[in-house]
């Protein structure tokens, strides 16, 4: 899950400016290298100190026993969890296209839909491994050089026919420069 919001957290970055068409080679289907080719001219994120809050807003998981349900209510009650962390001047150069590159190594993704605008994005993700099932994450945010603010909601299949849907809130800020 980790790698889906540093993905979206990217992704609202991104948004700052607007893109062109995403999908390249016509085939409807806007692969990682395609959105990460039409990011990497777009804006990066600043290097400094990020704080990052994650907050689950909803989990559903239909069928699972009761100790699973249980299990995700206290996630949601635990409220929102706000870590940070040191953007490098190299990691902020990579930008999204790297990023990309990195969430995609063992995950068959690719975007449905991914939309920038003055700023905001709105976009579709489609991933699917085979000894863990498919998911669909949209994501709809804002972000500038120095935040992001994303909404996620992702619908997940395991290979069972198990289903589960979570939404997300993260908001990643630039508080100052990194120590040392």
């Amino acid at each position: 899950m980790r790698r889906y919001l540093l993905l979206a957290a990217a992704t609202a970055l991104v948004a700052a400016c607007g893109s062109p068409e995403a999908d390249a080679d016509g085939d409807g289907k806007i692969t990682m290298k395609e959105a990460a080719e039409k990011s990497k001219d777009l804006v990066k994120p600043e290097p400094g100190q990020y704080r990052a809050t994650v907050e689950m807003v909803n989990v559903e998981v239909p069928g699972a026993p009761k100790e699973i349900q249980e299990m995700m209510k206290k996630m949601i009650s635990v409220g929102p969890q706000t870590h940070e962390y040191c953007l490098t001047k190299e990691e902020a150069a990579k930008g999204f296209e790297e990023m990309a590159r990195q969430s995609n190594k063992n995950e068959d993704c690719s975007f449905e839909k991914f939309e920038t605008d003055g700023g905001t994005i709105d976009a579709v993700m489609n991933c699917s491994r085979p000894e863990h099932g498919m998911a669909r994450m949209t994501m709809q945010g804002t972000g500038t050089t120095t935040s992001s603010s994303m909404t996620m909601t992702m619908d997940a299949q395991t290979p069972d026919g198990k289903t589960m849907k979570m939404t997300m809130k993260s908001n990643q800020e630039r508080i100052g420069d990194c120590d040392g």
